[in-house]
């Protein structure tokens, strides 16, 4: 079950550059999303969701993550920005209607840097992953 449906509460980013639809989970540790691919998504391309639209979903769990923490907190939603992607690993391309279901795990915080590592699974089969750095504005 849904924690959070209303993901515009916690993302700065807007249509039709969200790629996260619900919060699943959310925890100190990290954050659980899911996101099902529509045939009008920007990154859809021969019924396919393209390769930025995985690394962008990973981004965007870890907004929402970051987002539902600090309203939890009555804080503002910051805005972060990918700093470096390593260890990309992308083994299927999602079909229109696939449920994505993507885990983010915070692996060290320091100052307003935050490491996390991403996972993607679609059909209980693991279709991406990365570890991503993540920078949080000032505000």
């Amino acid at each position: 079950m849904s924690i959070a449906t209303d993901i515009l509460s916690f993302i700065p980013q807007r249509p039709p550059f969200v790629m996260v639809d619900t919060i699943e989970a959310c925890d100190e540790a990290g954050a659980t999303t899911t996101f099902t691919v529509r045939e009008d998504n920007i990154f859809v391309e021969n019924g396919l969701l393209q390769e930025p639209a995985l690394i962008e979903n990973i981004a965007q769990t870890a907004a929402a993550h970051n987002g539902f923490m600090c309203l939890k907190d009555n804080k503002p939603v910051p805005v972060g920005f990918i700093g470096a992607v390593q260890s990309l690993k992308i083994e299927k391309l999602p079909k229109i209607s696939d449920v994505l279901s993507t885990s983010i795990t915070i692996k060290n915080q320091i100052f307003n840097a935050t490491i996390i590592q991403g996972q993607i699974t679609c059909n209980g089969e693991e279709i991406a992953g990365c570890e991503m750095k993540i920078f949080i504005s000032e505000q």
